[in-house]
C-alpha cells in the first residue's frame, strides 16, 4: 500500500499538483490547482457520500493518459459537488473515489479491482485507462456484479463477451480512423480525378487490443473502397522507434499513413516524421492531443489528421456542463496544464462517465447496485460529450466519431463534412 501511493503521488507531484490528502481512499477527494472552496462546498459537506473504484495507470506507458482520465472524473466530481451533489431518494450525496495505480500492466489491473471489491468494499467501478487494461478488470467487476462506467476502453472485443455490468461512453476502436479512409477517398475522386482503389495505405499499430482493433476497421473500410495496403506494420513494444516502418514508408510512397500506439506512440511518430522528413501527403493517428503533438514537435505536427471522440467546437451540451465550449473553458482553468494546450478528450469522456453514473443514481431513487445497473442498461443521455446510449452489449451506440486536422498549430474538426468548421488542407507539405 504505501509503494502503491509513494509511486502515484510521485507521478501527480512531477505533473505539477501539490499534496493529495484524499488519495487511495483516506478522506477527501483531489482537488486540482484553481478549484477554490465556493458556498456549494459548504453546502456539499452536509451530503452522504458514494464512493466509487478506480485502477488507473499513473506509472507506466500509459501514465500521460492515466492522469487525464483522473483529471476528467476529479473535474466532474468537483462539479456535482458544486451544484448540490447527486440526489437519491430524497438524500444528497457526493462521489469520492478510492484511486490504485495500475502501472499500465493488466494483471496489476485485475489484481487491484479485486483488492477495491473485496477489501475497500466498493460496490461501483469507473474505468481504468486502455482497452488492454479494462479487458483485464471486466471479468472481475462482472464476476461480483459491480457496475463499471468506463470512457478509456474502446476496443470492440469488449462487447461481445456478453458482460451485463459493463458501460462505454465512448465510441469503439474500429470507428477511430475509418473517417480518415473515407476522406482519402474523397480527396482521391475530388482532387485527384483518381478512383478510390487507387489509394495505397501504410498503417502501423500498436500491438495491444484497442489499436489492433482500429487496424481491423481501416481494414474493412479499405476493402469496402478496393485500395491497397502496401505496409502493415506493429510498432516495438516499447513504442520508442518506428523508424523501420518510416523507412519502408519513404520508399514506398503510400497516400496514406495511418498509426495507432496512444500518447507514447503517437509522439514517437511524429518526431521521426520530422526527423526523417516523411512527405505523406495524409498522416492520420489517434492520441494528438494527449501526446501534445502540437506543443512538442510544433511544425512537424502540420496537417496531421487526428481522431477524436470530443471536440470543444461541436454544438453538444447538458444541464450540469453546459455546452463543450464551457467544459473547455472551465476545465482549462482548473488545471494550468492544459492552459496552452486542447484539452485531450479522454479527460472529456472520464467526465462523461461521471455524469452518467450521476444520472443512473438519480433515476435509479437508490444504491442498490442492481437497480443502478438497470439504470445504467436504460440510459438514454445527452451531455457536453455527445448523447450517450448503451446496447444491450454496453457500448456507446449514439456518438460519432470525429477527425480533426492540425491547422496553424490548432485542432480544427475536418470531418465528417456535417461536423466539419474547417476545410481539409491537402497535401500535407513537409515541415
Amino acid at each position: 500500500m504505501k509503494t502503491i501511493k509513494k509511486v502515484a503521488l510521485t507521478a501527480l507531484a512531477a505533473a505539477g499538483f501539490g499534496a493529495v490528502p484524499g488519495l487511495f481512499g483516506l478522506p477527501g477527494s483531489l482537488l486540482a490547482p484553481g478549484f477554490a472552496a465556493t458556498p456549494g462546498s459548504a453546502m456539499a459537506q452536509e451530503c452522504g457520500t458514494i464512493t466509487l473504484g478506480a485502477a488507473l495507470s499513473l506509472t507506466g506507458k500509459y501514465s500521460t493518459n492515466g492522469l487525464h482520465t483522473k483529471n476528467g472524473y476529479e473535474f466532474a466530481i468537483r462539479k456535482i459537488k458544486e451544484a448540490g451533489g447527486v440526489k437519491v431518494g430524497g438524500k444528497c450525496y457526493n462521489f469520492k473515489v478510492i484511486y490504485y495505480d495500475d502501472e499500465s500492466t493488466p494483471a496489476r489491473g485485475a489484481q487491484l479491482a479485486e483488492r477495491l471489491i473485496n477489501q475497500d468494499k466498493v460496490q461501483y467501478m469507473l474505468g481504468p485507462y486502455s482497452s488492454g487494461l479494462t479487458k483485464a478488470i471486466a471479468p472481475v467487476t462482472e464476476k461480483y456484479k459491480i457496475p463499471m462506467v468506463e470512457a478509456e476502453g474502446a476496443s470492440r472485443s469488449l462487447f461481445n463477451k456478453g458482460y451485463k455490468y459493463l458501460f462505454a461512453v465512448l465510441s469503439t476502436s474500429e470507428q477511430y480512423l475509418a473517417s480518415a479512409v473515407t476522406l482519402a477517398a474523397e480527396v482521391a475522386e475530388k482532387r485527384q480525378g483518381k478512383k478510390p482503389s487507387d489509394v495505397r495505405i501504410a498503417l502501423v499499430v500498436e500491438n495491444d487490443p484497442f489499436s489492433l482493433d482500429i487496424r481491423a476497421g481501416v481494414k474493412e473500410d479499405a476493402a469496402k473502397y478496393g485500395m491497397k495496403i502496401v505496409i502493415d506494420d506493429r510498432m516495438p513494444r516499447d513504442l520508442s522507434d518506428v523508424s523501420a516502418t518510416l523507412t519502408k514508408v519513404k520508399a514506398l510512397k503510400p497516400d496514406v499513413l495511418i498509426a495507432s500506439g496512444h500518447s507514447k506512440g503517437a509522439a514517437t511518430l511524429t518526431r521521426q516524421v520530422g526527423e526523417m522528413k516523411i512527405d505523406v501527403p495524409m498522416i492520420a493517428i489517434t492520441h494528438c492531443e494527449s501526446a501534445d503533438i502540437i506543443g512538442k514537435f510544433g511544425k512537424t505536427a502540420e496537417g496531421f489528421l487526428c481522431s477524436t471522440q470530443w471536440a470543444e467546437t461541436l454544438s453538444y451540451k447538458d444541464p450540469l456542463f453546459g455546452s463543450a465550449a464551457d467544459f473547455n473553458r472551465e476545465f482549462k482553468a482548473a488545471y494550468d496544464m492544459y492552459k496552452n494546450r486542447s484539452v485531450p478528450y479522454q479527460a472529456a469522456q472520464a467526465a462523461a462517465a461521471i455524469y452518467v453514473f450521476k444520472d443512473a443514481f438519480e433515476r435509479a431513487g437508490s444504491l442498490d447496485k442492481e437497480k443502478v445497473r438497470d439504470a445504467l442498461a436504460a440510459t438514454d443521455l445527452m451531455t457536453f460529450y455527445g448523447p450517450i446510449k448503451f446496447s444491450p452489449a454496453g457500448n456507446n451506440i449514439a456518438k460519432p466519431m470525429v477527425l480533426r486536422q492540425v491547422q496553424n498549430g490548432q485542432y480544427n474538426v475536418v470531418a465528417p463534412s456535417k461536423f466539419a468548421s474547417h476545410k481539409l488542407i491537402w497535401p500535407r507539405k513537409v515541415q
